[in-house]
């Protein structure tokens, strides 16, 4: 039986990428949304889904807001949240407001495609080592010399979110983002800031 599921994320390469993994599995038809508007005229054309996946930072979300209504747009079947940069805190109450489970985006992709049909099928799912961890789990081996804010800088870069859009999200000037970016090419021994991003999400960074 095919799972109708429901990915709404505004980064195109997240958004696909989670598409072709979950494709390729053979049980799932996803569909793509860029921003909750449209994923909740999609829920009312086409749903409601075996289950709805909404990227917390997203436009239109305005925190767990977007969940609420999604959850009523989509008459009851689960909805989920997925993302890069919300921290357990967040994670907590998305649960606690009736979502059906929490993906970080840095899950790996055997653990990701299980997550989703766990969720499809009414299971509640948050991954253990994420919801026991720290709220800004940043004294790992691996970026335990990063500042607070290269952090955040890195999980934006993670999301593909490009300087102006970290600055905003961060409230920073995008000159100093740049700054940042260079100093995590540096420190992460990376060419570029893609491969800063790759270099972090192989090493479980959240």
């Amino acid at each position: 039986m095919t799972m109708n599921i429901l990915i709404a994320d505004d980064h195109d390469m997240v958004r696909e990428s989670v598409r072709m993994f979950l494709d390729a599995d053979g049980g799932t038809q996803t569909v793509p949304a860029a921003n909750l508007d449209e994923a909740l005229d999609l829920i009312d054309r086409d749903g409601p889904f075996d289950l709805v996946l909404l990227d917390y930072t997203m436009p239109g979300m305005r925190g767990l807001q977007g969940l609420a209504k999604a959850m009523v747009a989509n008459g009851g079947k689960p909805v989920g949240i997925i993302s890069g940069t919300a921290s357990r805190l967040v994670a907590e109450q998305a649960l606690d407001a009736g979502a059906i489970g929490f993906l970080p985006k840095t899950l790996p992709v055997k653990s990701l495609v299980n997550a989703v049909r766990f969720m499809a099928a009414g299971e509640v799912y948050a991954p253990l080592s994420f919801m026991t961890g720290r709220d800004d789990p940043s004294q790992s081996e691996f970026d335990a010399g990063l500042s607070v804010r290269e952090k955040q800088v890195l999980r934006g870069l993670m999301e593909a979110l490009s300087n102006k859009e970290i600055a905003s999200q961060l409230e920073l000037q995008e000159v100093t983002v740049k700054l940042h970016v260079k100093t995590l090419c540096r420190k992460l021994d990376a060419r570029n800031r893609t491969e800063a991003a790759m270099i972090a999400r192989d090493k479980g960074f959240v």
